[in-house]
């Protein structure tokens, strides 16, 4: 089923430039779509290093699993990734289906199955048919370009209304490495360690262990402070690839997460990650409407994290943003029920730039025009100030519609 595009979605989708090393190919395996992309390989001409953040689902999918075991070897040499089914909740032929997948995909680039890495998404509980997509990864790896990245986004969607891309660049040593990533999401979004899938490759020598110190430091501002209807998916998976290929035009190894030189390459992560987990709030299923909520004043930063996201969860407060009501008791609500430490009456409320709360009630200069105003914004921001620390932190959420739950009523149809 085909979905309006978001509102929200970028006037203009990033173009990516080639990664030296990362070959890519997509293809029409009919797994539930028909007459679309459903499967995705990307193929590493050489041992390439690998770092992962995976779902804390107590209920993984086969892939995930999978990719768990293979990340401890650090080294990648091909990627499947297929939509319409998540392999998920399959027991031992869920486990077949992705032995099988990574057989092929190993004789078809000439590696050993520990260096290949799997992810699906898509429908929970049925059964997925690696007979029906194996016998094309010969012709991927074969095929495959480096200039195919959105075509590659696009593979991997299932209620997403847009593929989701990003790119960055930064300096290392005397030369300029480059990040891509793509990312599908939008629905089963609350993602605890990665996101719902997304895939990420740089051309920088970097060691696995230094790429899983960044990546993990660089998740949790971003992919693990978004949330669309806060259900963490079974197969969230997030891969960090690096082909080291910059080394040959004077970028510097790196084998130390503390060394200095990582300082722009660090930050170019970080924004990337955040670029596109907005990007996958902002095509929240039946979205309108972007969520902000900024929680400041907190006795933690972790407290403030679990404070913002009781808010950005709230079906209370996410309706009253998708009706356009600045409803300031649904957040004083949402801030009360958080299990955090809070004190009603130094409480401070913000939306947008309109005061609409402080120290404990109504704000004596409040607006309701000033704050219908700012409800009418595609971006809403919220802003709590706790009034007893330092402790602060922002969430990336949406609204929730009527559209979510047409959507979501008839997933499986």
């Amino acid at each position: 089923m085909s979905h309006p595009v978001s509102p929200l979605a970028p006037a203009t989708l990033a173009e990516l430039p080639p990664i030296e090393g990362v070959r890519i190919a997509t293809a029409e395996a009919g797994i539930k779509y028909k007459n679309r992309t459903d499967l995705m390989m990307m193929v590493f001409d050489a041992p390439t290093a690998v770092a992962g953040v995976l779902t804390r689902s107590r209920c993984p999918s086969a892939p995930v699993d999978f990719c768990r075991a293979n990340l401890a070897g650090g080294s990648a040499r091909a990627l499947v990734v297929n939509s319409g089914n998540a392999n998920a909740f399959t027991g031992r032929r869920g486990r077949e289906s992705t032995a099988m997948t990574a057989e092929a995909a190993a004789k078809a680039v000439g590696c050993s199955p520990s260096e290949v890495f799997l992810a699906s998404t898509g429908v929970i509980g049925e059964p997925l048919d690696a007979g029906r997509f194996t016998h094309l990864l010969q012709s991927l790896a074969d095929t495959g370009e480096a200039d195919r990245w959105r075509e590659a986004a696009q593979a991997i969607m299932t209620t997403d209304t847009y593929p989701k891309v990003a790119t960055r660049s930064a300096a290392l040593g005397d030369g300029t490495v480059t990040i891509n990533g793509i990312a599908k999401g939008a629905g089963m979004i609350a993602p605890d360690m990665a996101t719902m899938l997304s895939f990420l490759a740089t051309d920088a020598p970097i060691a696995a262990p230094v790429l899983q110190a960044l990546l993990k430091a660089a998740v949790e501002p971003s992919f693990n402070s978004v949330t669309v209807d806060s259900d963490t998916s079974t197969s969230d998976t997030l891969l960090f690839f690096a082909t080291g290929a910059a080394a040959a035009r004077g970028c510097p190894e790196i084998t130390d997460a503390a060394d200095p030189r990582l300082g722009a390459l660090r930050s170019a992560l970080g924004e990337l990650l955040l670029d596109l987990a907005r990007q996958v709030a902002r095509d929240g299923e039946g979205v309108r409407k972007e969520i902000q909520v900024t929680v400041e004043g907190a006795v933690s930063d972790l407290s403030a994290k679990r404070i913002a996201l009781s808010i950005a969860n709230s079906p209370l407060v996410k309706t009253a943003v998708a009706g356009e009501d600045a409803n300031w008791g649904r957040v004083v609500m949402a801030v009360g029920k958080a299990g955090e430490e809070a004190d009603r009456d130094r409480l401070a409320i913000h939306f947008g730039d309109v005061r609409v709360a402080v120290d404990g009630e109504r704000d004596p200069a409040y607006s309701e025009a000033a704050a219908s105003a700012v409800m009418r914004r595609a971006e809403i921001l919220i802003r709590v100030d706790l009034g007893l620390g330092t402790g602060r932190w922002t969430v990336y959420g949406c609204d929730l519609t009527k559209d979510y739950v047409a959507i979501n009523g008839d997933y499986r149809s």
